[in-house]
């Protein structure tokens, strides 16, 4: 549950064991968006002001200390496979990825760090993502960036789409319809890439 008390205060209440914390809050153009709120203050839960929402300390409790079943319909997320192409390593998310499944996430996402390259992360089968799972997903896109590659999203859902526009992430991320189309995008910009280079190369022969 959240509270927005006024146009500056915002307050959260955990839904575990009711602990809150107020703070500004931050300018965004949804109200109902509270995903830097709950990032900057070592909160985790739902992106949206609706919940759930869990203070640091309940946020490591077990999930039988936790008062928010997964969604049934949904399932609970995981890392269905890590493929490695010769443009990219393709890792293709499913369920509902929040703090209970997070950590395979995020040892995904290190392994295809660790194997360099671009990346896209397949999000068809996921629903619902939350703010500590979207956070590893921007420290992912930054990490790649100052590599050198690129990390871009194929086949958001309606929900993630809506908090990555709310955000303004969508003009961060490389974002595609499918993982084909993306696959696609990112065989270009290495086509580009190698072109670039050649032409570099070209000049610095003929300017010798």
């Amino acid at each position: 549950m959240t509270v927005v008390p006024d146009d500056h205060l915002m307050t959260l209440i955990c839904d575990t064991c009711g602990d809150t914390i107020t703070a500004p809050a931050c300018v965004l153009p949804d109200a109902e968006v509270v995903w830097t709120f709950v990032a900057e203050h070592g909160w985790s839960g739902s992106p949206f002001a609706t919940g759930p929402h869990r203070c640091p300390s309940c946020s490591l409790l077990p999930p039988s200390g936790r008062t928010h079943p997964s969604c049934d319909s949904h399932g609970p997320g995981g890392i269905l496979g890590i493929d490695h192409l010769d443009e990219a390593t393709v890792v293709t998310v499913a369920g509902d990825i929040d703090l209970d499944t997070g950590d395979t996430l995020r040892t995904a996402l290190r392994h295809t760090a660790e194997m360099g390259g671009h990346v896209v992360v397949d999000l068809s089968r996921v629903h619902v993502i939350d703010s500590t799972s979207l956070g590893l997903l921007v420290r992912a896109h930054r990490d790649a960036r100052e590599r050198g590659v690129t990390l871009c999203l194929a086949a958001p859902s309606r929900f993630i789409r809506t908090v990555l526009h709310t955000m303004r992430l969508d003009v961060a991320f490389p974002i595609f319809d499918s993982r084909d189309h993306a696959l696609a995008g990112l065989s270009q910009l290495v086509l580009c890439s190698s072109t670039a280079a050649d032409t570099t190369t070209a000049g610095a022969r003929t300017g010798s």
